[in-house]
């Protein structure tokens, strides 16, 4: 009988360290998740901070959304069109991307 109870207590134990440590893993991936989205409004904010005319144009915004599907040339492609500057329009597709 002293061979369960011992048995029993590992078990416990070896399920409460697997159950923390999924607690731990799932915490950790719902924190770097925000970061690992892209940030578009960063994107247009750099833009229109070169603009200095107010709120960017519809075309910045669809530019800087490209970027979420990972396409960095189609979003200065975009930017650049529209009349951005191509420095700008790198820079701010970069800080879309990350």
């Amino acid at each position: 009988m002293r061979t369960s109870t011992r048995t029993s207590a590992r078990t416990s134990t070896r399920i409460a360290s697997v159950l923390a440590g999924l607690s731990l893993a799932l915490c950790g991936t719902a924190l770097a998740a925000p970061a690992a989205h892209a940030d578009v409004s960063a994107c247009i904010n750099q833009v229109e901070r070169e603009l200095r005319g107010g709120e960017a144009p519809e075309y910045v915004r669809t530019a800087c959304s490209g970027a979420l599907s990972g396409n960095h040339d189609q979003c200065v492609s975009g930017l650049t069109k529209g009349g951005v500057t191509n420095g700008t329009a790198v820079s701010a597709c970069r800080v879309a991307l990350n």
